[in-house]
């Protein structure tokens, strides 16, 4: 795995690639073992990153879809300790950047450390803990985080003020995730004109790390319209309900759900 110092999978991907496209999923639903079945289906439907939701009770951060999911995912049994047994060995077919996302209190409970030494050994490149306050992740947990090759990656919304974005860019290493708006997530059919207002805004500041933007992002139009100010951009809610509703195997739904995004000819 990546030790401090050392570009990980996240970073290689910025600097290969652009447009790119990450997609999220409760790790447990819609059925508890579809994990693995999952990610070997996004990357090889052409996903660039791919980012594995932690189960909880209560996601503040999440709209319905992805909260219904969180609650099934409980429901069918999913654990942190299960999702690393499914996790085990999946570098050996899995090789686009994997990210951990969930809320910092289950992480705490399992012990920062021993999680973190657990994502190193599964080769997790990275982390997104909504609710870990910067100001805490860099007096006890950033040192963590490196000593085990792990990116933190820090969240900013239209509220964000031009000094916090800056400071934010100056403390991270893999890239910055851009809410869409101030809402909570999910899947819009349009991009407003006051949210390309604070893309354009975040992308005149000229920050050192990628930007990818993610909450409402759910088909090619959104897709496109949002790499013209970031380097890529996250689909989540979509997702969810396309594992939800698929009525056909899920390897071709997921293929077919991300051509459709990437609009490939």
């Amino acid at each position: 795995m990546a030790p401090m110092g050392q570009a990980n999978r996240i970073n290689k991907l910025f600097k290969e690639k652009q447009d790119i496209l990450s997609v999220y999923f409760t790790a447990g639903f819609p059925q508890l073992d579809d994990t693995g079945t999952i990610l070997a289906a996004l990357q090889q439907g052409g996903a660039d990153l791919v980012e594995i939701g932690i189960p909880y009770s209560d996601p503040v951060a999440d709209g319905p879809t992805i909260q219904e999911s969180n609650q099934q995912a409980l429901n069918n049994g999913m654990t942190i300790v299960r999702l690393f047994e499914q996790l085990y060995n999946i570098r050996s077919s899995i090789n686009i950047p994997l990210i951990l996302m969930g809320y910092i209190n289950p992480v705490m409970q399992f012990g920062i450390e021993n999680f973190c030494k657990k994502c190193q050994e599964i080769g997790i490149d990275g982390l997104i803990l909504p609710d870990l306050p910067m100001y805490e992740y860099l007096s006890d947990y950033k040192v963590i985080f490196e000593k085990y090759g792990l990116r933190n990656i820090f969240l900013i919304t239209p509220q964000t003020s031009e000094q916090r974005i800056k400071e934010i860019d100056q403390h991270s290493n893999g890239f910055i995730y851009m809410v869409s708006s101030a809402s909570i997530t999910g899947a819009k059919g349009e991009i407003t004109k006051d949210q390309t207002e604070y893309f354009e805004r975040v992308k005149a500041l000229n920050l050192k790390n990628p930007t990818v933007i993610g909450f409402g992002i759910s088909n090619h139009a959104t897709f496109s319209t949002v790499c013209k100010y970031a380097d890529g951009a996250i689909i989540g809610s979509a997702f969810i309900n396309l594992l939800k509703e698929s009525t056909e195997p899920i390897q071709k739904s997921i293929q077919n759900f991300i051509n459709t995004i990437k609009a490939w000819k």
